[in-house]
């Protein structure tokens, strides 16, 4: 077994990525620089699903969502507004199978097909700045064009961590034509607000096409004084050379700052009595401070909304993306394209962070905390693609090649702070201060990649098509440091090189236009004790292995009304360490998941919109002498979202009106499979009314828009997700709120 050191800045650079978001973020992580597509406006009209779509974080080769062999679904900004997605986190309702939550620590945490946060990779623009349980933070949606997710191991696209998959964030983009602008804002009763300002198209100077974008939130949560201001400010322009180049640069900027919700401590049914909740979460717990067992568990009802963290706490962060490039064409059958990319950001945590019933006393027991980040990364992509004919068999290549240098510095807290640092009441804390003099200690790390990655498609007939690629990395890690006393830590500095090649191969059949079938194989790696950046010198520095075999079915109707998808999957990762406690780690061997996706989306009449989804996981632990045949924290067996709107078409005004539906199966809160975090139920209605221009003041309005919309109708009390670094822990999902929306284009 590995012991890492006590929980102070060190333990961040100690922990396994599989199942510890919060003690590997901050001090982990992983820059595998990927391409920047430029997806312009989309001509046709998205089908139900939007699998005419190109997601470009799934090929290089511009294949729709339908063409491609793997699971991808896109959510674009017109669904982002519908279905009222403020944040990035909210549109995992918006794809089959994946859960999301805003930790304390590891805001923006994805979990898909049995595998959570740094072991799903967050791009932006199709670059990974590291892994999310580092760099994720809270992020407005109004922003993006469309967020694109592939599931399964997907390295061959974005390099080590694509084990669950990936997801994409693309940015809003510029529009060739008339210059189209909106404006948008909401309040709900919980007190968060949103504005946004859009505007994109043609200037007047010949070939030069813009987008600009700037929106301002504060993202209000039900646990008293907690909330998130956002800011984002990004433009980008293109500009059009000749009909064979273009050039193109952008600048994005993000600020986020305000006070974090890292959880709500389990209490006993012995303490709670009648205040004592049903439904939310069952079985014991052990304590982070004394191990004492916490049994049974539940979540007392008069903490639903308090806040056990220290009055003076703070976190926030501040993000420069500079992107520039260039793209060549020669007709239809070669073009090149290169991006530069500059991202630099800082990053604080100022915190109490673990909450642990103490049995003996009845108070909640309590720590201290304190990280900064320092980061800049550079890189450099240079992408080929290539249609061509091979003895008359129709051909697509891409090709490549992809240099970049992931810096990062993490301050952090080296205080003694014995555990726990103090204790408050359950009920109406104290939340006294921070009181700690922050005694920081240094680490640096770098990481230098170098990566040539190819992908081919040949279409032997019209109908069978086979695809394959292959990805070559060489990655090296450089790490140093110095204690706050002055010391060097042992075994510090450090190097180790690391060359993954990993594959991707498969096979699509399609008998009759929109009805495609396809088999999938697929590889993946990332470290295997910890997310690269948590590396320490003591630590095993060997690569997990995953590979993944899946099969699905694809349909889109003639008259693109209609769309479903089918996939089954089974993944195995290999020479995967867990935690067996919050600070001790083993070698669980392998992590087994399979499953079955089923998505589909239908307009059968030109009022009407349906869309479901269900999903199924069967994820366990594999040769593990501890815990083989547990289920991995987060995962849940089965989920279901469904939702329906009709559009009242025949009134001056139209109004749609509309609900969804979401159902969470069972998971657990940590690796024991001590805690379980119960099924949930929830359900959300809105509705629209469009007010078209010839009806309003300013006659240059195209329409506006007012909505009002119930989130949580029933008020449902349910365990949303869990840090399985905060063991004794759970966060709780929001109650009922209530939402008002305008928003106008012209």
């Amino acid at each position: 077994m590995i012991s890492p050191p006590k929980p102070t800045g060190a333990r961040r650079q100690s922990d396994s990525s599989q199942g510890a978001p919060k003690r590997a973020n901050r001090t982990a992580s992983n820059p595998a620089a990927k391409p920047v597509a430029q997806p312009g406006a989309t001509e046709a009209a998205p089908t139900p699903l939007n699998g005419n779509l190109v997601a470009t974080s799934a090929s290089r080769l511009g294949l729709t969502v339908h063409d491609t062999p793997a699971s991808v679904d896109i959510v674009t900004q017109q669904q982002m507004r519908e279905q009222g997605y403020r944040t990035t986190t909210e549109t995992a309702i918006g794809a089959a199978g994946v859960q999301a939550a805003d930790l304390g620590g590891a805001p923006a945490t994805f979990s898909m097909r049995g595998f959570t946060g740094s072991e799903v990779n967050v791009l932006y623009n199709g670059i990974s700045i590291g892994t999310q349980d580092i760099t994720g933070r809270i992020m407005e949606t109004a922003n993006l064009q469309q967020i694109e997710f592939l599931k399964g191991p997907s390295a061959i696209m974005s390099g080590l961590n694509a084990i669950g998959g990936s997801v994409n964030y693309v940015s809003n983009q510029p529009t060739t034509g008339p210059i189209k602008s909106e404006l948008d804002g909401s309040i709900d009763s919980l007190g968060t607000y949103r504005t946004h300002f859009g505007s994109g198209g043609s200037t007047l100077v010949p070939g030069l096409d813009y987008r600009f974008d700037v929106s301002s939130s504060k993202v209000a949560s039900f646990i008293d004084g907690d909330y998130q201001n956002l800011n984002n400010v990004s433009g980008q322009l293109n500009y059009r050379v000749n009909d064979a180049f273009k050039v193109f640069a952008a600048i994005d900027y993000k600020n986020d700052g305000g006070h974090a919700y890292w959880g709500t401590p389990l209490t006993t049914t012995g303490f709670s009595g009648p205040f004592s909740t049903h439904g939310v979460v069952s079985g014991s717990a052990v304590s982070t401070f004394d191990g004492s067992l916490i049994a049974p568990v539940t979540v007392d009802s008069r903490t639903l909304t308090t806040n056990y963290n220290v009055a003076d706490n703070s976190v926030g962060a501040t993000e420069l993306w500079i992107r520039g490039g260039w793209e060549w064409s020669y007709g239809d059958a070669i073009t090149v394209k290169n991006q530069t990319y500059d991202y630099g950001a800082t990053r604080h945590w100022f915190d109490s962070e673990t909450y642990a019933f103490d049995t003996g006393s009845s108070m909640i027991d309590r720590d201290r905390f304190f990280v900064s980040h320092k980061q800049q990364v550079v890189g450099d992509n240079i992408d080929v693609a290539w249609n061509s004919a091979f003895f008359g068999m129709e051909n697509r290549f891409a090709g490549q090649l992809q240099v970049s240098r992931n810096d990062i510095q993490f301050s952090e807290e080296q205080n003694p702070n014995d555990y726990p640092f103090d204790s408050v009441a359950v009920v109406n804390p104290v939340a006294g201060l921070y009181t700690l003099t922050p005694e920081p200690g240094i680490r640096n790390k770098s990481l230098q990649t170098a990566a040539v990655s190819i992908e081919d498609q040949l279409k032997i007939t019209p109908w069978l098509a086979l695809m394959g690629g292959v990805r070559v990395e060489d990655t090296r890690l450089s790490s140093d440091g110095i204690d706050f006393g002055g010391t060097i830590p042992a075994g510090e500095p450090f190097t180790k090189n690391w060359t993954p090649v990993s594959y991707r191969a498969a096979v699509t059949v399609e008998p009759v236009k929109g009805l495609m079938f396809y088999g999938m194989h697929a590889t993946a790696y990332d470290p295997a004790v910890a997310a690269i950046f948590s590396l320490t010198p003591g630590s095993s520095v060997d690569l997990t292995s995953s590979r993944i075999y899946e099969t699905g079915v694809k349909v889109i109707s003639d008259d693109k009304r209609m769309e479903a998808t089918f996939s089954a999957y089974d993944i195995v990762r290999n020479n995967v360490y867990v935690m067996v406690t919050n600070l001790v780690a083993t070698e669980a061997g392998e992590v087994h998941t399979k499953g079955i996706e089923l998505a589909g989306a239908a307009r059968p009449i030109e009022n009407l919109k349906l869309w479901g989804n269900v999903a199924f996981t069967d994820a366990h632990y594999g040769a593990f002498d501890v815990w083989s045949g547990n289920i991995p924290s987060n995962i849940a067996p089965v989920i279901i979202n469904a939702g329906a709107s009709y559009t009242f078409t025949n009134w001056r005004w139209p109004v749609e009106i509309g609900g969804s539906v979401r159902h969470v199966g069972q998971r657990y809160l940590f690796e024991d499979d001590l805690t379980a975090m119960l099924p949930y139920t929830t359900v959300d209605l809105f509705a629209f009314v469009d007010i078209p221009g010839r009806d309003l003041w300013w006659q240059g309005l195209e329409k506006m828009r007012v909505g009002f919309r119930v989130r949580n109708l029933t008020n449902a009390v349910y365990a949303q997700f869990s840090d399985p670094g905060y063991p004794d822990q759970v966060y709780l999902g929001a109650p009922r709120t209530f939402e008002l929306s305008a928003s106008a284009k012209w």
